[in-house]
């Protein structure tokens, strides 16, 4: 899809749909003849600026656009660009069609213009994603948007130029993700998901490595090997580096670690066939950091951050690891698994302890852990642990400025008492009550010492039902609160948060 500015007067802007936001508070002003109908469709409730609502006109008297669309943006005192980002993506999703292959939307005056930018074309790219890539109807490209314009009557500058990259660099990185989350398990195998990375990683200048069966093997790995062992598909251990020029050397180093189970069967303790094939959203985090590495290489923060995903399959087979197991962590700790289908915890366990290792300052970690957070946060919010408040404060800063919405979650030592086991280190799960904050509380046993920030995105990762700005399937979670954060300039200049 075409992106761009459009600096014409709005009467003058060539599209197949003009789109104005509209509110609830009264009819936008276009002082051009439209204005008529726009104060009727008001007058008459056909239209109250309810959010997601639409309005259209065809051949607008008065400008060169085939159609003048009102977008509902609801009330405008609520409205800022995680906002206009919804808008954005549920009109482009609403005007999807043969006729329509171009819109441009006008930006609202009173927002900040280079954050409206960048939301507005995030919003645009990701409502026009569909997951539709092994549909055979040749009628799928009929609703293909071709492109898309924001329009500042006036003149741009190189503010708006940038905010505009950025946004389209965040939403393809974005719509990536979602790519390789919506692959099924045959086709997205560990090995498969390590080639990707490594094709990604050599067209965006990054450097790759693949960590192989034998090679953790001899570095310890017992808990990412253990969930390994019951499928015919080998794991893999995928690391990508971004290194900026001439970063000082105390500097930050950010470790974004991304669980990438390409799909889990739950293994010995298998899990209901219900909605199991839901599971190859199981990898959602590892998409989610391998999609930010990408972005990064292209906006090249200032800081050093190096993505980790361990990858691996959770199958029942004659090998696989039995309830009741103990295995050996690349830390040292030892971890008896009380059940297989709490696989996430223990291959993280490995890769966090690894990205310590390979010199990591400051961790963030994302995975569809729990079905426990789902309980507590709907599908509305991402769980947020950490066990040090500054960085989790610039986290949730970050998730803000991305338009993610993350919720804070306690993760006191009381949490720890419940995965106590006499024969081990420390038990992969405790009772079903508290199930979230016990799987974060395990992962801080792994992260200590260095700053660290879990984010379960179970309830979060993928749709089950389409929304007017987002169809059915993965969501991409998380992708841009990792960008935003390695971009913030006080990340860079973090050193060790106390």
């Amino acid at each position: 899809m075409q992106i761009g500015l459009n600096l014409r007067p709005t009467a003058e802007v060539k599209a197949d749909a003009l789109v104005i936001p509209a509110f609830e508070d009264g009819p936008p002003r276009l002082e051009l003849p439209p204005q008529t109908w726009i104060d009727e469709v008001y007058s008459t409730g056909e239209f109250t600026g309810e959010r997601f609502a639409l309005a259209r006109l065809p051949q607008p008297e008065g400008l060169r656009a085939r159609r003048l669309v009102l977008a509902g943006c609801g009330k405008r005192v609520d409205f800022d660009a995680a906002q206009l980002r919804l808008v954005s993506a549920a009109a482009v999703r609403a005007l999807k069609s043969k006729a329509i292959k171009r819109v441009a939307l006008v930006l609202e005056p009173f927002m900040d213009a280079a954050a409206a930018v960048k939301a507005a074309v995030e919003g645009a790219l990701l409502g026009a994603y569909e997951p539709d890539r092994y549909k055979t109807d040749p009628k799928k490209e009929d609703s293909r948007l071709e492109g898309f314009a924001v329009v500042i009557p006036g003149g741009a500058n190189h503010e708006l130029e940038e905010a505009l990259r950025r946004g389209r660099v965040v939403a393809e990185a974005q719509n990536w993700a979602r790519e390789l989350a919506a692959e099924p398990g045959n086709r997205l195998t560990p090995m498969a998901l390590a080639e990707a990375a490594r094709a990604m990683a050599e067209a965006q200048g990054l450097a790759c490595e693949i960590l192989d069966q034998g090679r953790m093997r001899q570095l310890g790995m017992g808990a990412l090997l253990g969930v390994a062992q019951g499928s015919a598909e080998p794991p893999a251990l995928i690391i990508v580096r971004y290194r900026p020029e001439g970063a000082p050397a105390p500097a930050p180093h950010l470790g974004f670690v991304g669980k990438g189970v390409t799909f889990d069967t739950g293994g010995i303790s298998i899990k209901p066939s219900e909605k199991m094939e839901q599971m190859r959203y199981d990898m959602s985090g590892g998409a989610a950091v391998l999609a930010a590495m990408r972005a990064i290489a292209e906006l090249k923060p200032p800081v050093a951050v190096t993505g980790l995903i361990p990858a691996v399959e959770n199958m029942p087979g004659p090998r696989a690891q039995r309830p009741g197991d103990i295995v050996t962590t690349l830390s040292g700790k030892t971890v008896e698994v009380l059940n297989t289908d709490a696989e996430g915890r223990l291959i993280l366990a490995d890769a966090m302890a690894y990205a310590r290792r390979l010199g990591c300052t400051h961790l963030v970690d994302l995975a569809t852990l729990t079905g426990a957070i789902v309980v507590a946060l709907g599908h509305v919010y991402v769980g947020a642990f950490g066990n040090n408040s500054a960085w989790l404060d610039r986290v949730l800063a970050a998730a803000r400025a991305a338009g993610e919405r993350l919720w804070p979650m306690p993760l006191d030592e009381d949490y720890l008492e419940p995965l106590k086991t006499p024969f081990a280190d420390i038990a992969n799960v405790g009772p079903r009550a508290a199930g979230a904050i016990t799987a974060a509380r395990f992962l801080k046993e792994f992260a200590d010492p260095a700053p660290w920030v879990h984010l379960d995105i179970a309830g979060t990762a993928w749709l089950e039902e389409n929304k007017p700005y987002m169809p059915k399937g993965p969501t991409g979670v998380g992708v841009r609160t990792l960008v935003e954060l390695a971009l913030a300039p006080e990340t860079a200049s973090a050193g060790e948060t106390g």
